[in-house]
């Protein structure tokens, strides 16, 4: 069967005759216009028919197929057919309270040529091993993004739409030299100087070392205010970069002075594994704390949460 329906056009066939019908026979304003073939009786073939969206019972299967072709379908019973439309999805409300459910964690990492190397493979392998682990694995996506410029961060914020923020890796900032801890994630020590560099150290085009100041990082997410839930900032001097992002987001994780390498893990493991339990950031962000001085590291009280005021 052919048919070439004009707009919005609609008909109905009975397969449970055994003649052939013809146009004159259909029930339709513009019945001349289309042709049509059934033939046999209880076991009638529809050669095909195609353009349009066909929807029907043939021996109790329910089909419903657009913008397609149907061939050889036998059996008895009633189809109707009309022009094809598009339709929008439609999710039932399970499916789509499942959806908006999951929390993206977005993972940043960066550590430049002649910086000094950190355990960052380290540290999200043990997220992933938490995620894997937890009972609530499908709340949440794990992002990464390595070795990520300023236009990496900018591209994966659009991109992943992540609730969590993630950020691993040198920072800058103002310390008297001997007071930081080994190993510490630091791209240097500054003197005590109010004019000296404070922000993030992200990667150039090249590979090198890229300082982001604490302002630049805080607009940009105020453009994602809407969406951002919490930033974690796990690299040294990040205090005055999380002061400045939680005038925009809720939670703000960020680091009082240079923080240890071993400690930054500790404290992301703790942390994650808390979040990942369905337990609030807050909680999270003591247990991260906790795991530090656990693991017997006297560096607990180097993270710091920052709530926004808003």
């Amino acid at each position: 069967m052919t048919n070439e329906l004009p707009h919005q056009d609609q008909t109905s066939i009975d397969l449970s005759s055994p003649d052939t019908v013809d146009s004159s026979e259909v029930s339709h304003p513009q019945a001349p216009q289309i042709e049509q073939t059934v033939k046999g009786d209880r076991n009638q073939a529809i050669e095909q028919m195609s353009g349009g969206t066909a929807m029907g019972s043939v021996q109790g299967a329910v089909f419903n197929i657009s913008g397609s072709s149907i061939t050889n379908l036998t059996g008895s019973g009633n189809i109707h057919y009309q022009e094809a439309s598009h339709q929008p999805l439609i999710l039932n409300r399970e499916t789509e309270e499942k959806i908006q459910a999951v929390k993206t964690i977005l993972v940043l990492a960066a550590n430049p040529r002649g910086t000094s190397p950190l355990r960052l493979g380290e540290e999200v392998r043990s997220l992933q091993m938490g995620l894997e682990r937890s009972r609530y694995r499908d709340r949440f996506l794990l992002e990464q993004r390595w070795a990520v410029t300023a236009t990496d961060m900018r591209r994966a914020l659009l991109d992943c739409q992540p609730q969590i923020v993630h950020f691993s890796g040198h920072g800058v900032g103002i310390e008297t030299p001997g007071n930081e801890p080994l190993l510490a994630r630091k791209l240097s020590v500054v003197l005590d100087s109010n004019t000296e560099p404070e922000g993030l150290m992200f990667e150039d085009e090249a590979g090198q070392p890229k300082l982001v100041s604490g302002e630049s990082i805080a607009s940009l997410f105020a453009l994602f205010s809407d969406q951002v839930e919490c930033v974690v900032l796990n690299a040294c001097y990040s205090e005055t970069q999380a002061k400045a992002i939680a005038q925009h987001i809720p939670y703000v994780i960020g680091m009082r002075r240079a923080i240890g390498d071993k400690a930054a893990i500790e404290f992301a493991i703790g942390f994650y594994d808390a979040l990942l339990a369905g337990r609030s950031v807050e909680f999270a962000y003591k247990l991260g704390c906790s795991a530090i001085q656990m693991a017997g590291i006297p560096e607990q009280l180097t993270p710091e949460l920052h709530k926004c005021a808003r």
